[in-house]
């Protein structure tokens, strides 16, 4: 009897797992006219509807796809974690189409996956119905709906998880809610601990680059960036010990700190690699020199060295401010590079130079 019943149980177990997946499977399957009906409200621009874009980076940034809306959104089919751990690895490593009939749900039924996501232990439910929400928070319209629906903390509180897929998932999500200025105003609680999270998790990992795609978005205006100011050091080490991909995303992070003059002091005060000067040689990728040359002006130009001079010894050694001062050593890096094959670095860094020796060196210049 004891085994029959822990057989019983097992079934159990199983077979409710397995009608969780089916319900967001079809929940998932045949919305072409949800999608005809919804999509009138379009996407438009933050004046319309509370949408973050503009100059700045955000995590769609560097995509190539014509749709602005949808740049950089990661999607998967709605299907994809539905089933075997196995068949849910080989299919999160796929894209579905933004145009796929198959993303779009109502607000009903969007209301149900957060239910699942809200009272699931499961991991596979977790990823099933995270990767539903994440493929709909793609839309700007549903990013309205899943707020009033209460969805912000729900998923906010699967970053407590240790499954690093859900945790990614649960990341993506947000990360496609954050293009949303009332939404960056009620995530903003959340930042401290993505932070956390992510200058610790697994160098290089999924989760890291997520949770940078993530921090990417809630910088893109100046409202919030003050609540990383205690984190730029650990930015910078990043930079220096991830590979491109992890250098590219925080690079598009400091950018965005670089381009707020109130954030100048913050980023100077940051202590930095001693590695960081390595970094300007002909190996090193073109994009990564050039974003780390438009950040340093940046952050040259917003510093009133005059003016600031008496307060220069409040910055420690280490720092990128003496980075910036130990101006010889960093020229000899730069001057290593001023035979580079491509052009535009060989412009940029003869710029940088002059920039950096008229703003510390002002009465050599007379």
């Amino acid at each position: 009897m004891g085994y029959a019943r822990k057989v019983g149980w097992v079934t159990a177990g199983l077979v409710i797992g397995a009608g969780a997946c089916y319900c967001i499977y079809r929940l998932t399957r045949g919305r072409k006219q949800n999608k005809e009906k919804m999509a009138e409200g379009g996407s438009g621009d933050m004046d319309d509807t509370g949408d973050c874009s503009g100059g700045r980076y955000n995590d769609w940034s560097d995509d190539d796809d014509d749709n602005n809306e949808n740049k950089g959104v990661v999607w998967y089919p709605p299907w994809a974690r539905i089933g075997t751990a196995t068949r849910a690895r080989r299919a999160v490593q796929k894209r579905a189409s933004p145009n796929s009939d198959d993303t779009i749900l109502s607000p009903l039924e969007l209301q149900k996956v957060l239910c699942l996501v809200e009272m699931s232990e499961k991991p596979y439910i977790l990823e099933a119905a995270l990767i539903a929400l994440g493929n709909n928070a793609a839309y700007a319209f549903n990013r309205d709906i899943i707020r009033d629906l209460g969805g912000l903390p729900i998923v906010a509180k699967i970053l407590n998880t240790r499954d690093p897929i859900v945790k990614e998932k649960a990341l993506i999500v947000l990360n496609n809610l954050s293009v949303n200025a009332e939404n960056q105003r009620r995530l903003k609680i959340y930042m401290n601990q993505v932070c956390d999270d992510t200058v610790t998790s697994r160098l290089n990992s999924s989760v890291q680059l997520a949770g940078l795609r993530l921090l990417t978005n809630m910088t893109v205006t100046n409202e919030h960036q003050h609540m990383l100011a205690n984190s730029i050091s650990d930015f910078f080490r990043l930079f220096s010990a991830g590979n491109e991909e992890t250098k590219l995303q925080v690079l598009k992070l400091l950018l965005n700190l670089a381009e707020n003059p109130a954030m100048t002091r913050e980023l100077l005060r940051a202590q930095v690699p001693s590695s960081l000067g390595s970094l300007f040689n002909k190996k090193e990728n073109k994009d990564i020199i050039l974003k780390l040359l438009i950040i340093f002006e940046n952050i040259s130009d917003n510093f009133k060295w005059e003016e600031n001079e008496p307060t220069q010894n409040h910055f420690g050694e280490g720092s990128l401010f003496f980075f910036f001062k130990e101006f010889q050593v960093c020229a000899d890096k730069v001057l290593g590079i001023e035979s580079h094959h491509d052009f535009l670095v060989k412009v940029k860094i003869g710029k940088f130079m002059a920039k950096l020796a008229e703003h510390m060196f002002p009465k050599s210049q007379e």
